[in-house]
Formats: C-alpha cells, sequence, structure tokens
C-alpha cells in the first residue's frame, strides 16, 4: 500500500510553511492556512478578483462597505457585478435588474465605471507579471499564471509566491482575490470558485479523478445549453459519466468535443498559459427602458454605442477588422449580424457606417429592447486607420476624434457631441 504524503502547510498571513497546530498557525496563532500534500508542487494557477466592480466601488466609496451593492444596468438592465452582501440574498451576474431588485430591495444599484475599473484590472496585473511573465489574461478580473521555474527568483515554491501576491493585492489595491493552484488550467479554475471570497484552493493531481467524479458536466468549459442537452439526453449529466463512455460513443453524441471532454473528466489538460493570449473582441451594449422599432431612435443609440467601444479600442491600443451588431427583441429573442473584412479602425465613424448598414438592413419593424455592437478579429493600433488615395478623410476624421477625446477627458464625456448622437427629427 502506497504511503500517503503528508500535507504541506502555509500560512496565508505570515507566510510560515508547515508550522501549524490545532487548526492555526503557531507563529502568528491565524486560522488561515493552506494545506495539501501537493502544495509544494503545484505551479499553475488561476487568480479571479472577488466581486470585482462592486469591490472597486466598495473601495472607493467607503460607507458602503456593510451594504448589498450590485453594479449594473438601469430597471431594464442586467446585473454586472453583485457583492457578496446581495448575494446572500440570491442576486448574482447576469441576473434582470428587476428581478435582484425584487431579491434584494434595499441594494444600493452603480452604474459600470468601466474607465475606472481597467486601471485597476492593470495594477493588478503588473503584479501578476512580478510574479511570472506567463500570464494570460481570461477578461478584466481573472487570469492564469504559470509559476514554474520561479522558485529561485522568488526564494519560495509558487504556493507562497501566491499567497504574497494575494496579500499585496489587499494592501497595495483594496481589493481581494481567490486564487485556484492546481497542475492544469481546468482544475486551477476550479479551484479559485471554491471558498470565495479570498479563498485559496489546491486541487492536487492525486486527488483530480475522485473530485470530478461527481461534478455535473456543466463544470467543464465549453459545454453551452445545446452540449448539455445532447449529454443529457444520453445519459451523461456527471463527469464520471464521460469517464463511463468509450471515445466511439462520445464521438458520435459530441464529434471531436468527445476527446477533449474525455480528457478534461480525468482532470488531464494539456493546454498551456498563453502570455500573449488577446481579446477576440471589444464591445458595448445598452437595454432600453421601453421598446425601440424606429431607425430615428436606434441610430443614435448605435452611434454613442459605437464611440464607447471607440474610446475602448483607443484605451487597449487596439484596431477592429470586423463590425458585429447586436440586436434583442421583446421576446428575448437575439439576433446578431457581423461585417468582416473592414480596414483596421479604432475610429467611431468607420464602426458607425457598417452598423448603421446592418442596421437598417435588420431592423425592419421589429421592437427590439438592446442593441449592442462589437468591434471584433483585433490587431494592434499602429494598422488602423491609415488611409491612402481611396482614402484621404481617414486622416482629418482621426484628427477630429482625437479633440473630441481630449476636450471630453478634460470636461466630461457629454461636453461635445455630434449630430449623430441625437434623433433624427430633432436634428
Amino acid at each position: 500500500m502506497m504511503a500517503v504524503a503528508a500535507p504541506r502547510i502555509a500560512c496565508r498571513d505570515c507566510e510560515t510553511l508547515d508550522r501549524a497546530r490545532d487548526g492555526r498557525c503557531l507563529a502568528c496563532g491565524s486560522p488561515r492556512l493552506a494545506s495539501h500534500p501537493e502544495l509544494s508542487s503545484l505551479s499553475i494557477a488561476h487568480v479571479d478578483c472577488d466581486a470585482f466592480y462592486a469591490s472597486v466601488e466598495k473601495r472607493d466609496h467607503p460607507e458602503l462597505q456593510d451594504k448589498p451593492v450590485i453594479v449594473g444596468g438601469g430597471q431594464r438592465g442586467v446585473v454586472s457585478t453583485a457583492c457578496y452582501i446581495a448575494r446572500i440574498h440570491g442576486v448574482h451576474s447576469a441576473m434582470p435588474m428587476f428581478k435582484a431588485l425584487r431579491a434584494c430591495p434595499q441594494a444600493i444599484v452603480l452604474k459600470p465605471d468601466f474607465p475606472r475599473y481597467v486601471k485597476v484590472s492593470r495594477e493588478v496585473r503588473r503584479l501578476m507579471l512580478e510574479l511570472t511573465p506567463l500570464v494570460e489574461p481570461l477578461s478584466i478580473d481573472e487570469a492564469f499564471l504559470d509559476l514554474g521555474g520561479t522558485e529561485t527568483v522568488h526564494g519560495a515554491v509558487p504556493a507562497v509566491s501566491l499567497i504574497r501576491f494575494a496579500a499585496r493585492v489587499e494592501r497595495e489595491i483594496g481589493i481581494s482575490v481567490s486564487v485556484g493552484l492546481a497542475p492544469n488550467k481546468f482544475l486551477a479554475k476550479i479551484a479559485s470558485d471554491r471558498g470565495k471570497p479570498r479563498g485559496f484552493s489546491v486541487i492536487g493531481r492525486a486527488e483530480a479523478a475522485d473530485f470530478l467524479a461527481d461534478q455535473p458536466i456543466t463544470i467543464m468549459p465549453g459545454i453551452g445549453r445545446q452540449t448539455q442537452a445532447r449529454l443529457e439526453k444520453a445519459g451523461i449529466t456527471l463527469v464520471r459519466h464521460l469517464r463511463e463512455r468509450s471515445l466511439h460513443d462520445l464521438a458520435g453524441a459530441l464529434g471531436r468535443e468527445g476527446d477533449r471532454l474525455a480528457r478534461l473528466a480525468r482532470g488531464e489538460d494539456p493546454r498551456r498559459v498563453e502570455p500573449h493570449h488577446e481579446a477576440k473582441s471589444i464591445s458595448a451594449e445598452t437595454t432600453f427602458n421601453q421598446d425601440l422599432a424606429a431607425l430615428a431612435d436606434l441610430e443614435p443609440i448605435l452611434w454613442r454605442l459605437c464611440e464607447k467601444v471607440s474610446r475602448r479600442l483607443k484605451a487597449a491600443t487596439l484596431a477592429g477588422t470586423s463590425v458585429t451588431l447586436k440586436l434583442k427583441d421583446r421576446h428575448f429573442q437575439t439576433v446578431t449580424r457581423t461585417r468582416s473584412g473592414l480596414p483596421a479602425t479604432q475610429l467611431a465613424r468607420r464602426l458607425y457606417e457598417p452598423a448603421r448598414a446592418l442596421l437598417r438592413a435588420t431592423a425592419t419593424g421589429a421592437a427590439y429592447r438592446l442593441i449592442g455592437i462589437g468591434a471584433g478579429d483585433l490587431c494592434g493600433a499602429e494598422f488602423a486607420d491609415l488611409g491612402d488615395l481611396a482614402d484621404p478623410d481617414v486622416g482629418e476624421q482621426a484628427r477630429m476624434e482625437a479633440a473630441i477625446d481630449r476636450l471630453r477627458d478634460k470636461f466630461g464625456p457629454e461636453t461635445v457631441q455630434t449630430g449623430l448622437a441625437f434623433p433624427f427629427r430633432q436634428r
């Protein structure tokens, strides 16, 4: 019978290793301990900022600390983030705002302030990059890290380096993060969701298969509603059901996805942490207070969204070569239309022209509750809006938008508006 390795223990407050008794650190008395037999040998981490938007708001507005806070749209919008106090009442991300307020009527609702959140995200990213150059951002508030080979640089195993990192985020930035540590990205992502907020969870190689066995299949990445329905039809509702089926059966039900899911079901994930992972698109959308059908009403809103996307592209030093229009009708049915192969651009006007053409071809009388616009197929800003003899106006447009951006930065976002921002009947 193989002997089970004794767990390594790290104090999350004073970083002392292997000095604990009765659930407390012998050096500082803290009960916040990270303990696992593989603690010193794992190096793949997933870091997730806790209730990110709401945490930033509470940091900047201390009077909100003990109150339920929801960051999101208006009465007909959705929840972007809910703090943990609001979550106790059943509020969660993507919940319609009217349902959230019904569940937690005392909640304080704040509009998102994305430029501020992006600034905080960059501060967290900077601390990540001090740990390792192998940082793969997934979104504004989460990333994978590979700390393999960093022990000599930091004088500590990855687990201790991550404990120090989490403490620095709280101390220097004023928000908290949860960390998942594992042998691969799949398991690290699952681990970071355990024990939030301020969590530090470990899933090792030895227990991965047993841990996954009775988890629902929806814990696995890439399983949407349609795939879930196909699997459930085949009697597969738990991860262990995937392991019980042959690759031939899985291929019949899922095609090429069958092999990938079979590997994940065994806790295997060969994906590397890719430090140059880029965002696939930059977008903005809004939900109306009442359904809109007339182009005269939709087009000014589309223009303002194009301006938002333009500002976000410029802030990220990216440019888009495709435009995607998103519309959601009163029955919550979503329609998307894309125009690809466009000259790379960061300019609102250059985003708006194909977006408006898509809108006019698509919105032929139906009423909509939401409109969105996204710039996709992204590239570096250095390729954007270069112009040529066939397109001599792009330089003038870029200079005009740059002047408007400077005025808005100095005096506020409503300082300068073009005629496109107002309904046609008022122009």
